[in-house]
């Protein structure tokens, strides 16, 4: 301690006191340089960190891969069909042939198949008579098939049936545009009506040069198909109805029936079924008929216990339609008088969109 006080005594031991002082502070700022700034605090809210890319594996992904990723992810969701569902809330008329919803046939150039649009809008939406869904009330539908091959009839089924009620036209049928316009403008959805080989084929001929036959194979059926859903535009859907022959004999094959139900529902369209309480069908939005209104005997009061009955059915299932092959007067005489009953037995007309049930899975997709 002497030594040192020594070492620091006067003038001298003042000098060096100085010079030992500016020498650390010369060596700590050298070491303040080397080390760099301090680091910052941590901020509370700071993002976590992301991980790191495990040791051993695939290099990581970069941005450009991510983008081909998404992109990729995308185009394969596209190639699924989204859900959609039949339908249209708001009441009023029907709009016209949207172009958005069609596309060309490569049969006939002036000719359009109906498709789903870019947007994913369907035909079985866009064309359907307004119904609300929020009604408790069970629910009653008709169809009247056989339309557009007597224009009085027609025109009659048109304008004196309420727009809850469906109709449906023949491919066969010509000149048509005045019905289906009058159609859409008194709020009747319609449906296109299929040929299909029927049960007692060939003494029923649904016209077999245009027909979808159990004797074909699968693509000239659906070559078939596409040539009948180009007859008409604007409709919802389609129906094996056709006049008083159903089609039991191709819905029957399998594979026949599913290849056309997949073109049903790749299109947008919904399916209605001839034959009387079916089960929901595979790939389509798709309703079956529960009773029959005019197979024969078709005379008033057989047509009214018919109604009836399908008044009843409806109020004990929740839901129930009913089809009339052709629309003859006294057929059509009676349901109008029919559909004037429904809100005092506490049912609600609505059209066949909005009894349609979602498609059952297909054995592919079980």
């Amino acid at each position: 301690m002497r030594q040192f006080g020594g070492f620091l005594a006067g003038w001298r031991g003042l000098g060096r006191f100085w010079i030992g002082v500016l020498l650390t502070l010369g060596i700590g700022a050298a070491v303040l340089q080397t080390l760099g700034p301090a680091p910052r605090p941590a901020m509370t809210a700071a993002a976590p960190a992301a991980p790191l890319p495990p040791a051993h594996g695939p290099p990581s992904t970069t941005a450009s891969d991510a983008a081909r990723s998404a992109a990729a992810g995308s185009a394969a969701a596209r190639s699924v069909p989204r859900p959609a569902r039949p339908g249209r809330d708001l009441p009023g008329p029907i709009a016209d042939p949207d172009p958005a919803l069609l596309e060309p046939y490569s049969g006939e150039a002036n000719l359009k198949l109906p498709r789903i649009a870019v947007d994913d809008r369907t035909p079985m939406a866009a064309y359907a008579a307004g119904f609300d869904p929020s009604s408790l009330r069970p629910r009653v539908g008709m169809l009247v098939a056989g339309l557009g091959m007597s224009d009085a009839d027609s025109l009659a089924a048109i304008k004196n049936l309420p727009g809850g009620v469906t109709l449906a036209f023949s491919p066969y049928a010509a000149n048509i545009g005045h019905l289906l316009e009058l159609a859409r403008m008194t709020e009747h959805e319609y449906l296109l009506s299929i040929p299909m080989e029927p049960q007692g084929y060939p003494m029923n001929d649904p016209d077999d040069r245009h027909a979808l036959m159990t004797s074909l194979p699968p693509a000239e059926d659906l070559n078939r198909l596409r040539w009948v859903l180009s007859r008409l535009t604007g409709y919802v859907g389609v129906t094996s109805a056709f006049g008083q022959l159903h089609g039991e004999r191709l819905v029957a094959v399998s594979d026949q029936f599913g290849a056309v139900l997949q073109e049903v529902a790749h299109r947008g369209l919904l399916f209605v079924d001839a034959r009387t309480n079916q089960p929901a069908l595979p790939y389509a939005w798709s309703r079956s008929a529960d009773v029959v209104i005019d197979d024969d005997p078709a005379d008033a009061t057989v047509l009214d216990q018919r109604l009836d009955q399908l008044s009843r059915a409806a109020l004990d299932k929740g839901s129930a339609l009913g089809i009339v092959w052709l629309p003859r007067p006294v057929t059509l005489s009676r349901v109008a008088a029919w559909t004037n009953t429904l809100t005092a037995k506490g049912l609600a007309l609505a059209p066949v969109s909005a009894l349609a049930l979602p498609p059952a899975k297909g054995e592919a997709e079980k």
